[in-house]
């Protein structure tokens, strides 16, 4: 109801270059030299990540082979501590790219990390429109960023 009711937030929310003062209050878990790992606020299980340059671009082609490397080694460490931390059973990992392949933020590229458990999509999302998630987010923040902190001075 938060997303529903709130009031739409203006500018980018990946955006984050030079604002680390924010980064529990925006939920960020983990900052590399060109990109960040960030918990998503309407997450679709616990412990939904994303994984986002610093740059403003949604177009693969604009990144240069360092930055892609280093998201792809964010995405990696994001999965391994969440296997850790949450001992899911699978996983979704992936890109949006533009609204009419899903991207809620279609002008900043992103992935999503979602770890996944057997029967985690129930009956709610087809008849009310209602995700079930059974863990407080600023609880989720907690565990994961501590889990993140070893990871903070190691080079991507």
């Amino acid at each position: 109801m938060t997303y529903i009711n709130g009031e739409p937030q203006k500018g980018c929310i990946f955006c984050l270059r030079g604002l680390e003062e924010e980064d529990a209050r925006r939920q960020v878990l983990l900052r590399g030299r060109h990109a960040f790992i960030i918990m998503n606020r309407f997450p679709y299980t616990n412990g939904h990540l994303m994984v986002a340059p610093y740059r403003h671009s949604a177009d693969l082609d604009d990144f240069s082979e360092e930055e892609i490397v280093e998201m792809y080694r964010l995405v990696a460490l994001a999965r391994k501590v969440l296997t850790e931390v949450s001992r899911p059973e699978g996983f979704n990992i992936g890109l949006n790219l533009g609204r009419a392949a899903g991207a809620g933020v279609p002008d900043h590229l992103h992935y999503h990390v979602v770890p996944r458990w057997q029967g985690d999509t129930n009956f709610m999302p087809v008849f009310a429109d209602v995700r079930v998630v059974p863990q407080h987010l600023e609880e989720t923040y907690r565990l994961l960023r501590r889990a993140f902190a070893p990871y903070a001075d190691r080079p991507l």
